[in-house]
Parts: C-alpha cells; structure tokens; sequence
C-alpha cells in the first residue's frame, strides 16, 4: 500500500513546521505549498516542495499541476473566500480536507470551564476569531450539503522556540534582561495554556487519514494550565533574571494599543482551560510532553544564538514606559 499523500498549504509556520516533520517522520508522503519565503523554518528532508501564491488559483492550479492528494491540509486559509477556492480546487479529489481554525473562535467570555469542541463559537471582540468562525461555518454547510470531507482543527495558544508568546515579544524580554517592569494585562491571575508546536504535531498528524475526525471538530492543547504571571516568571527565569511585573487593565491596554485590542479583548483577558478528551479518544496516546518551563529555556537559548531576532520595538518600549508610569 503506498503511502498517503499529503499536501500541507504553508507548511513552513509555527504550527505547521514540526507536523511536517513528523508526518515525513511518520512515513506519509508531504508535499509542502507555500510561497518559500520563511526564514525560521524549512522543509523537512524527504518532503516536496512547490510555490505558488495561494491567493491566486490560477498559481495554485500550475503549482499542483496533475498532482494528486488524499489529504489537504490549510494552515493559511483566514477568509471565507480562502476556503472557498480550496472548496472549488478539492472538492470530489480528496478524502479530507484539514482546515486550521483557532480557539480564540470559542464564546468570549466563555460560560463556562473547561472549553469543549461543543462550545459555542462566539468572540464579539476580535474580527480574526470571527473570520476563522465564518470559514467554519462554510466549511460545515459544505459537509452537510456535499460531503466535502472536512476536519476542523482548533489550536490554542502554540509557540516554539522561535515565538515569544508575550505581548510584545523580545521587547518584552529585553526589558525584564534589562531590570525594566514589563506589562501585564489584568492581574496576572487568569489562567492560559501553551502548547509546544510538536506536542500540537503529535495529536494533529494522528488525525491525518482518520476516518473518524470526518466531520468533526477538534482543538489540540496541552493540559498544562498557567497564570500570565507564571509564563512571564518562567521567561524571566529563563533569562537568568527576576522578573518585574506591573498590571494594567486589559481595558487601558486595548486603549493604549489598539492594533493589538482584538488579542487582548477577545483573547488573553479570559481565561482558558480545555478538554483534551476528544482528541485522545481519536488519537490515543496522545499527551502533551512538554511543559513550559522547559520550552521557556528552548526560546531564551534559540534567541540568545539567534541575535538578528533579537528586535526591540522602539514603539512598544515608549508606549509600555507610559503605561508602566501611568501605574505609579
């Protein structure tokens, strides 16, 4: 039996680099379509690489050529319109399709915890969470009116070695290296979830041709539950300093940054805490391995050997001195 053919759309990003890898590891056969310009990640030895811009169909349609897959997978569709035109290249050519929503699409403020795939999808807050919200919705009407074989995956807050997930990313750890408070949202006290990018890997590439993630709905995070105040004492720890914390409301955040209001409003205000029990009834075995103290350590040390990463926002820093003077 030969092996099933896989193309991953992006394949190159945060989440999508380590399922590569582990699907090549795993022995499926990957093709990886995306625009070849990352810089952080590359394709996985064994996996074939195409270009195309996915905006444009008819690049896509050339890319692919004759080209013949089992399993399609979008790690860059945000819009319904995205989707769409995967819809109209795949459909009656495949045997799933794979779209990469996100878990900020979940009620905001949730009702209730932990967050399960049956909670409702509602976030009045960020437009991103409602685009991905209305590409679900296509995606579930176009299953039901035509069996367009769709799995729906819901990642939470995913990092690996290369993404801080602190607001304001390095500017935020060149602060608490240079002994300056750095800013939190609220009180420190609401509660998050961090999933390493190849923990997601395990639970996401077991639903690869699985005939029983058809039509279903699935988030894939780690159990680990931390507070913001423990993630930032973690990086501190990490970077060999203590860290200085001051609190500001979520409210004068989104204010005082509006480009970012969405992810602070809709996003990280609210605490989270998921139900993994769907994805391990479909991918048994799986768990999440590793915890955050030790992915703090894997971004200090990849960013400490990586210095033209080290970018400092000059904006940022002046905008989080006023918001950290504001406090007293």
């Amino acid at each position: 039996m030969s092996a099933p053919r896989v193309l991953f759309i992006g394949g190159t990003g945060t989440i999508s680099s380590e399922a590569s890898e582990l699907a090549v590891r795993q022995g499926l056969d990957v093709t990886l379509l995306n625009r070849g310009l990352s810089s952080l990640h590359t394709v996985p030895a064994g996996a074939r690489a195409l270009q195309a811009d996915m905006r444009d169909a008819d690049s896509v349609r050339d890319a692919l050529g004759r080209l013949e897959f089992d399993i399609v997978v979008d790690f860059v569709a945000f819009s319904t319109a995205h989707v769409q035109q995967d819809i109209d290249l795949f459909s009656g050519r495949i045997g799933q399709y794979v779209f990469i929503s996100s878990a900020s699409a979940y009620q905001k403020p949730p009702a209730r915890l932990p967050i399960t795939e049956s909670t409702p999808l509602r976030n009045p807050f960020w437009q991103y969470s409602r685009d991905k919200i209305a590409c679900e919705d296509l995606l579930v009407t176009a299953y039901r009116d035509t069996g367009f074989p769709t799995t729906i995956v819901r990642p939470s807050h995913t990092y690996d070695a290369a993404s801080i997930p602190l607001a304001g990313g390095w500017t935020a750890i060149d602060r608490l290296r240079r002994g300056v408070p750095i800013v939190l949202h609220g009180d420190g006290t609401s509660l998050w979830v961090l999933t390493h990018s190849r923990d997601f890997a395990k639970g996401f590439v077991g639903l690869l041709g699985n005939p029983q993630a058809i039509g279903e709905s699935v988030h894939i995070t780690s159990d680990e539950v931390l507070t913001w105040t423990q993630i930032a004492e973690a990086l501190a720890t990490a970077a060999g300093v203590e860290a200085k914390i001051v609190h500001v409301t979520s409210d004068v955040l989104a204010a005082a940054d509006p480009d970012q209001s969405g992810g602070h409003l809709g996003d990280r205000s609210h605490s989270v805490i998921f139900d993994n029990s769907k994805v391990k009834s479909l991918v048994p075995g799986y768990v999440a391995t590793t915890p955050f103290a030790l992915g703090a350590r894997e971004i200090i040390e990849w960013h400490d050997e990586h210095p033209l990463h080290q970018v400092v926002d000059p904006r940022l820093n002046e905008l989080y001195d006023r918001l950290v003077a504001a406090a007293g």
